[in-house]
């Protein structure tokens, strides 16, 4: 029962990238894990490959429309490629399964995953529920810069492939921002090179754990994705009649409640 409400989730995530640009990548892992009984590092490789595709098709449509920057995507991958590539291929096998023991918490490499990955939910999900003010203080900077910040998408680019290397998700509330600001884009351009920004990290970052050997299970994961890519499409149709930016707080709520029960589960009732 539960893999056929993982699936549903699948098509809720394409639909959720379909429509709003970006922020169903954030569940991907959630759903694997407890949906479909993936372990979380394992997942946070499939969710690399789930997210890299989808992203792809959502990269292209906007692609398609000159909705993309391509300048200031290569200067952003620049240091964020090299970060998430790394980190999938040398960091995440070089971590112990058994870290420490805290009480009655064996903190693992697993719960290390999920704790991380449930504190980036609360992140993304505060961003989300602040959309509108923050679009509003976006516009308002963007008026006032004069100059590309090489400095600034340098360096969101190194954090954005560390986490994305990390937990596995895309980190489009970090990236849109810092497209706005740092490269003066229009939010519709900020989300079309965000999408493709995170075609490329989760791509490449999937490619870090293949040359390390991670064990992948491609007739389950090329399914997952197939109910995903189905979402995005459907998605995109909808994007032109549903603004995204009216979904965002309500979904924001939804992935706040999402890390919270996260953290609650793993650091509460998670025991030796």
């Amino acid at each position: 029962m539960l893999h056929y409400l993982g699936y549903f989730a699948a098509i809720f995530i394409g639909l959720s990238l379909g429509i709003m640009g970006g922020g169903g990548s954030i569940l991907t892992v959630p759903v694997l894990v407890y949906l479909m009984g993936v372990s979380p590092v394992l997942s946070t490789a499939y969710s690399l490959f789930v997210v890299g595709s989808t992203s792809v098709v959502g990269a292209w449509g906007y692609f398609r429309k000159g909705l993309v920057s391509l300048k200031t995507a290569v200067v952003f991958l620049i240091p964020s490629l090299a970060a998430v590539f790394l980190v999938r291929k040398v960091l995440m096998p070089a971590i112990p399964h058994e870290l420490f023991t805290m009480g009655s918490i064996v903190f693992t490499k697993d719960l290390l995953v999920l704790v991380a990955f449930a504190v980036l939910m609360v992140g993304a999900a505060v961003s989300m529920i602040r959309s509108k003010q923050a679009e509003v203080v976006l516009d308002e900077e963007l008026h006032q810069k004069s100059t590309f910040n090489y400095p600034l998408i340098l360096g969101i680019g190194l954090v954005v492939g560390l986490l994305t290397g990390f937990v596995g998700a895309g980190g489009g509330f970090l990236i849109i921002p810092a497209l706005v600001l740092g490269a003066r884009l229009p939010m519709k351009l900020a989300v079309g090179t965000s999408l493709a920004i995170i075609a490329l990290n989760s791509l490449i970052g999937f490619s870090g754990d293949l040359s390390a050997g991670t064990p992948i299970a491609w007739p389950f994961i090329t399914g997952f994705l197939a109910f995903a890519l189905g979402g995005i499409v459907l998605g995109t149709y909808l994007a032109r009649f549903i603004p995204g930016a009216k979904l965002k707080p309500a979904f924001g709520w939804f992935t706040l409640a999402m890390g919270t029960f996260i953290l609650t589960k793993e650091l509460l009732f998670h025991h030796a």
